[in-house]
């Protein structure tokens, strides 16, 4: 009985040790991590640019609308904050009839968007315009204020590796 007493003893004296030693540790991760922020922050004076991507892959109007509004809150949120902001709605799959000039339910809202707002960008994905060219037997018109890209889950990928944000709506 005597040895678990001392046993016991040893191992509660080891655990408070253990306890002591890490709030500093934790206060360094913190430091380290403040420190992270501070060099992250831009100079004084300069302002930080903010990039966000913005998906579309569904053919639901609701979807078009609330990615739209997104875009305009966000480029709205920046103006009055004086920070700059880029936003790229990239559609792709059944997305794609977000930015087709023949069926786009949403078309007149992105012309005034464009007009109105030139941090918003819209990229359609070449290979669903393709894919869906074959299946209709006909050439699939992309509104102009889009810009056709190869594929756009890779546009996606490109700009997330260079840091963009991305939000699927």
């Amino acid at each position: 009985m005597i040895r678990f007493e001392h046993v016991a003893r040893a191992a509660a004296a080891a655990i408070v040790a253990l306890l002591m030693a890490a709030p500093p540790a934790a206060a360094q991760d913190r430091l380290r991590t403040v420190q992270t922020a501070q060099t992250a922050t831009p100079p004084a004076g300069e302002k930080k640019q903010h990039r966000l991507i913005l998906q579309v892959n569904t053919n639901d109007p609701a979807m078009m609308n609330l990615a739209l509004n997104n875009a305009a809150n966000v480029v709205q949120y920046y103006k009055e904050t004086g920070e700059k902001v880029e936003v790229e709605i990239v559609t792709f799959g059944p997305g794609l009839h977000m930015l087709r000039d023949d069926t786009s339910p949403v078309k007149a809202r992105i012309k005034t968007m464009a007009q109105t707002m030139p941090a918003v960008s819209f990229k359609a994905c070449g290979n669903t315009q393709a894919n869906m060219g074959k299946a209709e037997e006909k050439e699939i018109p992309i509104i102009p204020e889009a810009t056709i890209v190869k594929s756009g889950v890779v546009r996606v990928m490109e700009l997330q590796e260079q840091g963009w944000s991305y939000v699927r709506p």
